[in-house]
């Protein structure tokens, strides 16, 4: 038995012993004994702090056909109440987009979109409006909807949406985390090697897995990535599939 098969075989048995163990970072090694290759999955982990905050709300007035008119008077003033709570808590005025007020007609409760003899059947109408704060005052933001609930005691009936939180330094993070991943995956490759009594050897491939942002703790993974928003903590985890040649 020449020293090449020596040292291929040792591999092979090095990397049965560490695959009768569930690695928590969800690395795997595998040796193509032909090629002398050592293919392992290196991972990075770090937790983030969200600096973006989106907030959607929206407010609405039923009204009767012919109280079309004054209900767009009225949500006008809706408008202002919820812009002076905005603005009198600290949001600025840039960061608050309004859509365009939306009609949507209510129909009675025949389900018809038209009565008897082909008369219409609509019976009032929906107005509604959608609100978009966008900040990174996340902290303040937060505190801000959490409050919301002082509109509705000013007459608005106003539906607020569940926050979300982002951060914009994401695709530089990215790189930074993916060069970590490769160090960690040619650190593992190398100490199989050295166990096995072999020199690892170059980089011959290093594929990017799916990047996975949970709440900090969390445990849910997906095949084609995690991306919460629902937190201002995450925690981001870059894979990497790499192969090096072994010696």
């Amino acid at each position: 038995m020449n020293q090449k098969t020596i040292v291929i075989a040792a591999i092979i048995l090095g990397i049965s012993l560490v695959g009768g163990t569930f690695i928590v970072a969800n690395t795997f090694y595998k040796v193509k004994g032909l090629s002398s290759v050592i293919s392992v999955t290196g991972s990075s982990d770090q937790t983030i702090t969200s600096d973006v905050v989106e907030w959607q709300s929206s407010f609405s007035r039923n009204v009767t056909p012919d109280q079309l008119s004054e209900g767009y008077a009225n949500m006008k003033s809706d408008l202002a109440i919820v812009e002076n709570y905005l603005t009198n808590n600290g949001i600025a005025t840039s960061d608050i987009e309004v859509d365009p007020i939306m009609v949507m007609p209510n129909y009675d409760n025949s389900g018809n979109y038209y009565g008897k003899g082909g008369g219409s059947s609509i019976i009032g109408y929906q107005l509604s409006e959608n609100v978009t704060v966008q900040s990174n005052d996340v902290t303040g933001v937060t505190k801000i909807a959490q409050g919301s609930g002082d509109i509705i005691n000013q007459g608005v009936v106003f539906s607020s949406q569940p926050l979300q939180y982002f951060y914009s330094k994401l695709s530089e993070l990215k790189l930074d985390m993916l060069a970590k991943a490769t160090q960690d995956a040619q650190a593992r490759a190398s100490r199989i090697a050295e166990n096995a009594g072999a020199k690892l050897g170059n980089l011959r491939s290093a594929d990017m897995g799916v990047f996975q942002i949970t709440p900090v703790n969390s445990t849910d993974l997906s095949d084609y990535g995690e991306y919460d928003t629902s937190s201002i903590q995450k925690q981001i985890t870059a894979v990497v599939h790499a192969s090096f040649s072994v010696n």
